[in-house]
């Protein structure tokens, strides 16, 4: 079960950044072959559930997530989210945590730990590789984007 971590210092606020990376149903411009479909309704909340189903035709994957820690940054104090992935396949937990930066910029950690079950952990290596480039370039895509 590889865990991770991510680390951008985009040139937005706090409060900006932080919409950008949890407004779920944008990731699904940001990772290909994505889709996103929330589940409960606005706005997101403890106890928020969306699925991202990626794949093609029969090839596809559902990753259920539930929002389990909620805070927006505020004032000065910075921002958590965690996840709890659900599913019957992809399973672990995510992270995003938006904190002040140096100046107006923000510090984005993304933390996450991924685990599909069935794998042998021999494939920790490469998922760990291959899920830390896409989730690295789906950060990058959602915080340069408006």
């Amino acid at each position: 079960m590889p865990t991770f971590s991510l680390v951008r210092t985009p040139p937005l606020p706090p409060d900006e950044a932080w919409r950008r990376l949890t407004e779920w149903p944008r990731h699904a411009d940001a990772v290909p072959l994505t889709r996103i479909r929330v589940l409960t309704p606005a706005p997101t909340r403890e106890g928020t559930r969306f699925v991202a189903r990626s794949g093609l035709g029969p090839l596809t994957v559902d990753d259920v997530m539930e929002v389990t820690v909620w805070r927006p940054p505020a004032g000065d104090e910075g921002g958590l989210c965690r996840l709890e992935k659900r599913g019957r396949i992809v399973l672990g937990w995510a992270e995003i945590e938006v904190l002040p930066g140096p100046g107006s910029r923000s510090r984005v950690v993304w933390r996450e730990e991924l685990r599909v079950r069935s794998l042998p952990r021999a494939f920790d290596g490469a998922l760990e590789w291959t899920s830390r480039r896409m989730f690295g370039r789906a950060a990058d895509r959602l915080l340069r984007r408006a």
